[in-house]
């Protein structure tokens, strides 16, 4: 019994020393953030002071002292999802996570990010400041990766960290540039849904911007066939596997002087980016006697894509342009190495990479290329069919001086020089929004844009062979839509529809008018907006359209077929104001009805895949209101119903009893235990935390949320049918800079600053972002100093 104990003792104590080591060997995987280290090309000291949310307020004596730093404590804080971000344009995903990302990767290597990185990269002046500071931050990742903890994530996946080059500051924001597109989700689908259905059923369709609907107003100082679907389907697959959030859409207001309580401008912005753990941005607050800027990094970018000092202020929203063009192709019937264009035939490209799979053997890949782009046929094994369709991207297309144009914005003193950089931005197609100290509000569409011939639409496939469906020119940057302190005393953007100013409206994937019309009816029923009025404002979970189709809608119904639970019910729809509270059951309703209601107009002409590729557009959401509406056309009707002729109200009746059936088989008979708290929630997902017995470790959630798709609180989430709505993308920060109070404007991030499961940054925003809470946004030396948490110092060697 003695030996035994003694065993026992033994084996508990050899327990305790292996869970003590691995306490020690995680804890040395922590982000260092106090202490002395040194930094080999310093020209003097760089203090960096922590706050209590671990955002780093970095002081040196020169910017690129200052770089250096900040590239040190980004990598150490997040470095993982720099790899990550790095590797989709090179097609190396695979090599992390498998054969599974290996369409994900033959798909992004054929868009030509990479190769244009390079290009770039090789034409780069290596004196000018843009490419200095560049190399002053990949200098910071590199010393972090080569002296630095590796992060668990590349223990768990066996992978080698190796250097940053400014080939990878091109890749990531190429990756930004092509996740804004929304052509490849929709032309070739349209180009399918046409062929199937014919011009009549595409006339009721929401494919251009209703003309009834709110535009952003310009102001310059005047007044003024299968294999079609089957590219829909690869492109998809392809951008389903990513492990890394895609961009959404946003929403931005700048308001004016003459409409504020303190006379000075208030800007909000709230970029709306796919969820995902880390979240998008990396704050860093960074001073030295010559530059200040308070900022929001991409994972492996130096210059902030949104920012502000005591001058000035900028974001972003997505302006939805249209900067992809799909062609088809004529291969010559007797030389597979040519295809026809307009001046003759021509000889393809052959582009050969090779894609390292984990545990496989390497991939070959080749692809062709035209003049307009790659081939996409082949790409993906969903694609079949000979007839090729080419892709023509304006990323591509001209000099790539993005670059330049984020370091122009970042370091503008004031409109002017601000306004020099924003014509370098050729894509992809932003809203960037302006607001500053002198009262000064503006908002810019910038992109490269171009027109194409009358009567040409650019949402379906074009002819590639004939050469007279090719963009005629570049318009002048003067051309673009843009609004620089307008009468009315504001400027916003929600990406919906543009005005015009050159003789046309600018086509594109523009979002329904719902946030565009909260936002103007809100904005215009004040003249005394402070930041506590405009932090409420980012957080409203209001719909007026929704609202106004209810009542359209509910005039349909017969009450005669109703139970009184269901009158009861369809009385308090009526009476709905529109919010998306957590107890309220109407939300719940409404969109139960909404989908049964889009499927059961829809589905039968389009089949089940098809109906769901369309769940998954721009398109779709501009038809919810528009179709609805519409009191006869084709769609109504039920095509499997051969003797019977459906209208509106049929469809509107059916739906409302197949919504009423869900609801009770998934919640019970009780109608009050339908609130939006148990279908609308929100989980911060980390690609680590998809396997089950990590997700608790990795991942940040589930919680009920608040919002919905396309109110100003927009936390959007995929149609399907299981009538739970698990929130997708929403504002990757909400952000209110105050000029009357500059020093105490307010932000917010979903989960954290870090992105170390083992720091406790990681997670320590997430439940403040879900209440609707913010933090303050320091600059303030004096503050920051007394209440910073920790401080690392950077040395020279």
């Amino acid at each position: 019994m003695k030996k035994l104990k003694k065993v026992l003792l033994v084996l508990a104590g050899l327990i305790l020393l292996a869970i003590i080591g691995i306490a020690i060997f995680l804890n040395g995987l922590k982000p260092d953030y106090s202490g002395k280290k040194t930094l080999p090309g310093l020209d003097s000291a760089v203090k960096v002071l922590y706050d209590t949310y671990g955002i780093p307020h970095i002081y040196a004596d020169n910017e690129e002292d200052a770089l250096k730093a900040l590239g040190y404590v980004h990598a150490q804080d997040r470095l993982w999802q720099m790899e990550l971000l790095r590797r989709v344009a090179k097609g190396r995903l695979s090599e992390v996570f498998g054969k599974d990302l290996l369409k994900t990767d033959k798909f992004f290597l054929s868009l030509g990010i990479d190769d244009n990185s390079t290009a770039t990269v090789a034409s780069m002046d290596l004196n000018s400041k843009t490419a200095i500071l560049s190399q002053a931050y990949l200098d910071g990742i590199n010393e972090f990766i080569e002296k630095g903890p590796t992060p668990l994530e590349f223990y768990l996946t066996g992978l080698d960290k190796e250097p940053f080059s400014l080939e990878d500051i091109h890749n990531a924001v190429g990756y930004m540039a092509f996740s804004f597109a929304m052509a490849h989700k929709t032309d070739p689908l349209l180009t399918s849904m046409r062929d199937k259905l014919g011009e009549e059923y595409m006339r009721d369709l929401a494919i251009d911007s209703d003309t009834s609907t709110v535009w952003i107003k310009n102001y310059k100082g005047f007044n003024m066939d299968s294999l079609a679907s089957n590219i829909m389907v690869s492109v998809t697959t392809a951008l389903e596997k990513l492990p890394i959030p895609q961009f959404e859409g946003s929403n931005s207001w700048v308001i004016a002087p003459q409409k504020t309580k303190n006379g000075k401008v208030i800007f909000a912005n709230d970029p709306h980016i796919g969820f995902a753990q880390p979240s998008v941005w990396y704050e860093a607050h960074i001073s030295t006697p010559t530059y200040e800027k308070y900022g929001y990094h991409l994972a492996g970018v130096p210059f902030p894509l949104l920012g502000h000092d005591r001058n000035l202020a900028y974001g972003l929203t997505m302006f939805e342009n249209d900067d992809i063009d799909f062609y088809y192709e004529e291969t010559h019937p007797s030389d597979s190495t040519k295809y026809k264009t307009g001046d003759g035939w021509k000889e393809y490209g052959y582009v050969t990479k090779t894609i390292k799979v984990k545990g496989e053997d390497d991939v070959p890949f080749t692809y062709r290329k035209t003049h307009h782009g790659p081939v996409l046929n082949h790409i993906a094994d969903q694609i079949s069919g000979d007839r090729p369709v080419s892709m023509s991207w304006i990323y591509t297309k001209p000099k790539n001086e993005v670059m330049d144009a984020l370091y122009g914005l970042s370091h503008a003193a004031n409109l002017e020089e601000f306004k020099n950089a924003l014509p370098k931005i050729h894509a992809p197609g932003l809203n960037v929004m302006y607001g500053d100290a002198k009262g000064n509000v503006g908002w810019w569409a910038t992109a490269k844009l171009y027109q194409m011939p009358d009567s040409l639409s650019t949402k379906y496939i074009l002819d590639g062979t004939s050469g007279k469906e090719e963009p005629l020119r570049y318009l002048d940057f003067s051309e673009n839509p843009s609004a620089e302190n307008p009468p009315w005393n504001y400027v916003y953007s929600a990406n919906n529809q543009p005005d015009s100013i050159a003789g046309m409206l600018y086509p594109g994937y523009y979002l329904p008018e719902n946030r565009a019309r909260r936002i103007v009816q809100l904005l215009d029923a004040k003249d005394d907006w402070d930041k506590e009025a405009v932090s409420e404002m980012i957080l409203d979970v209001t719909s007026t359209v929704n609202t106004q189709l209810v009542t359209e809608l509910i005039k349909l119904f017969d009450v005669s077929l109703l139970t009184q639970e269901q009158l009861v019910l369809v009385d308090s729809l009526e009476n709905w104001n529109g919010e998306y509270t957590l107890t309220s059951t109407s939300p719940t309703l409404f969109h139960r009805c909404e989908y049964y209601m889009v499927k059961n107009t829809m589905e039968d002409e389009l089949g089940t895949e098809m109906f769901n590729q369309f769940l998954a557009t721009h398109i779709f959401k501009r038809q919810i209101a528009w179709g609805a509406k519409m009191e006869s056309g084709k769609w109504w009707d039920n095509v499997h119903t051969k003797d019977v002729v459906e209208t509106r109200k049929d469809i509107v009746m059916k739906s409302f009893a197949d919504a009423w059936e869900s609801l009770v088989s998934d919640f019970g008979p009780d109608p009050s235990e339908w609130t939006w708290d148990k279908v609308h929630t929100l989980e911060h997902q980390h690609p680590i935390g998809q396997v089950e017995s990590l997700r608790s470790y990795f991942n940040v959630g589930p919680f009920p949320v608040e919002g919905t798709r396309e109110v100003i609180n927009n936390l959007s989430f995929p149609y399907d049918s299981t009538g739970f709505y698990k929130v997708s993308s929403g504002p990757s920060t909400r952000r209110i800079v105050d000029f009357s109070d500059i020093e105490n404007s307010i932000s917010i991030l979903p989960t954290g600053q870090s992105g170390n499961p083992l720091s406790k940054h990681y997670k320590d925003q997430a439940e403040m972002y879900v209440k609707g809470e913010f933090r303050k946004m320091m600059m303030n030396r004096q503050e920051i100093e007394e209440k910073a948490e920790s401080v690392l110092t950077f040395t020279k060697e």
